[in-house]
């Protein structure tokens, strides 16, 4: 099966349909505000409704409450929740939306625990760990670390970008890799040319 690409970060229609029309497999909005890439819930609306409803769109969230996280899925139209904050076990039984779990690599992770704590997970997201940072840091880690997590999808992410997204893939098997900063031109702007590079290479193997 072809590795899928998620394109997050996507802060206009232009860069959406972009992103689709290279062959992207779903496409991601930042609800963090903390983020260079954050669009209101009215933007997302509409990119949401310009892609329509067989493009997978998914809400990326940082310690929102869960509440907070239910409400903006469903006025948006989001199909899964990407949880990248300190969200535990508790938080994650009051959602009945489908979930990715944003696993930060710090280097005394135990994931095998993990898999305890999130039963309900949809996939596990593998990103590089900075201690005062929620994802967007533009860095990777030593992929060889990714395990199969209770035989959840996985999807990497973390520093991806056209210069080492076929040796990650090559390397990990991934479910799907996560890009953003990647295949930007500047902060919250997609590059159509690199979009298209990233991935024809994610998927060639």
């Amino acid at each position: 099966m072809l590795t899928k690409v998620k394109i997050c970060g996507i802060t206009s229609i232009a860069d959406a349909n972009a992103a689709i029309d290279a062959g992207a497999d779903a496409i991601g909005l930042v609800f963090y505000r903390e983020s260079k890439r954050f669009i209101e819930i009215s933007e997302a609306i509409e990119i949401v409704r310009a892609v329509g409803p067989l493009v997978t769109t998914v809400g990326l969230f940082v310690n929102e409450p869960a509440e907070s996280v239910e409400l903006i899925c469903r006025k948006v139209g989001i199909h899964l929740a990407q949880l990248h904050g300190d969200e535990d076990s508790n938080y994650c039984a009051k959602l009945s939306i489908p979930y990715i779990k944003a696993i930060r690599m710090a280097p005394d992770i135990d994931l095998r625990q993990q898999a305890l704590e999130y039963p309900n997970a949809s996939a596990f997201l593998f990103d590089a760990w900075l201690p005062d940072q929620y994802g967007g840091t533009g860095t990777s880690f030593d992929w060889r670390r990714i395990i199969d997590i209770d035989d959840k999808p996985t999807i990497l992410a973390g520093g991806l970008s056209v210069d080492n997204v076929r040796e990650a893939v090559a390397l990990t098997t991934p479910y799907a890799v996560d890009v953003s900063g990647g295949v930007e031109s500047s902060p919250g702007c997609k590059d159509k040319v690199l979009m298209a590079q990233f991935i024809k290479l994610a998927k060639a193997i």
